[in-house]
């Protein structure tokens, strides 16, 4: 359709219009393909140059033939049937119809489409970007869709899952993993419970999502301190652990492949299998180590996972921004 449209407008109209157009998407395509080093649309982009470079060549040869080949003068009737001259009116000079000007028309059409084809060019230079400045992030789940459990309103100083999503969703979190040019492509919460409790410890979540890695941020608000989980970890599988202090509490750090279940939407889901590995750091809920931690966990899709100075960024950047809720 779109083609049966340009073939209905004028030569001097259609073929500046489609020199414009190919010349400024060739180009572009060039310039991305060798950016990339992507050698099948550099060859896209080459197509597009050439076949923009004949039509020039055509458009030259149809003006040269127009300036050489005048247009010829209108045939005088014979004289036997020829008029005599109207007397002309020298106060009202005969009006001469003007042929329409192909280099006017060229002209205006090159200059119509090469200011859109330099404002296809230069958006994305001129437009805020995510390449110039910092990645905008998701938005986090509303507030309190369902009611808490229980464990919640027994609990003094709980936060909801909403609220540690507002506080992990910070526009630095993609440069603090070392990626800034990223984007967050999902935020998720839950007012869930912790395992094993009998739904009697509160255990609210919030997770971010990026191309190449994850974090996920956790309150349990039990009785556990952190040398209590130190000791718990010398039965689990946990790898790579070790103590330290993050903003004057008890933490320890330590590592552990996540779980990973693949979903099958034609039929039941499928087994749970060993995730990628992650790299966790427990925080203690205040500097007495009473009970109760904060975990932040990075993974990627890759397998491996920044260092722990990466992690410590997070943890010191997102703990803060935590409410605390009087008890």
């Amino acid at each position: 359709m779109l083609g049966f449209l340009v073939r209905l407008l004028p030569f001097w109209v259609r073929e500046p219009l489609l020199i414009v157009v190919g010349s400024v998407l060739g180009v572009r395509i060039l310039y991305l393909a060798l950016e990339e080093r992507n050698w099948a649309p550099a060859g896209i982009g080459a197509v597009f140059v050439v076949v923009t470079a004949v039509r020039v060549h055509v458009v030259i040869r149809a003006l040269r033939a127009r300036r050489d080949n005048p247009a010829p003068a209108q045939p005088q009737p014979p004289a036997a049937v020829r008029r005599p001259p109207a007397p002309a009116s020298p106060a009202v000079p005969a009006a001469r119809e003007k042929e329409p000007n192909a280099w006017g028309q060229a002209f205006a059409a090159v200059g119509v489409f090469a200011a859109l084809g330099a404002a296809v060019w230069l958006g994305p230079k001129l437009l805020p970007s995510e390449a110039h400045g910092t990645p905008h992030a998701v938005s986090c789940p509303g507030g309190q869709e369902t009611e808490l459990p229980s464990a919640y309103r027994d609990t003094p100083r709980t936060v909801t899952g909403a609220e540690l999503c507002k506080a992990l969703n910070t526009p630095d979190l993609a440069g603090l993993l070392g990626t800034p040019a990223e984007a967050a492509t999902g935020a998720s919460a839950s007012n869930g419970t912790a395992p094993l409790t009998d739904a009697k410890v509160a255990q609210p979540e919030a997770q971010i999502e990026f191309d190449t890695h994850t974090v996920n941020v956790s309150v349990t608000y039990n009785h556990l301190s952190i040398d209590q989980y130190v000791k718990l970890m010398e039965y689990g599988n946990e790898t790579d652990v070790r103590k330290l202090k993050v903003l004057g509490r008890p933490a320890v750090l330590s590592s552990d492949h996540i779980m990973q279940i693949e979903i099958d939407f034609g039929g039941s889901g499928g087994p749970v299998e060993q995730g990628p590995l992650a790299r966790t750091l427990a925080v203690a809920l205040d500097a007495k180590d009473s009970g109760g931690y904060y975990e932040i966990t990075v993974w990627s899709t890759s397998g491996a996972f920044p260092d722990d100075d990466v992690l410590l960024d997070i943890t010191e950047k997102v703990l803060p921004a935590i409410p605390e809720r009087a008890a």
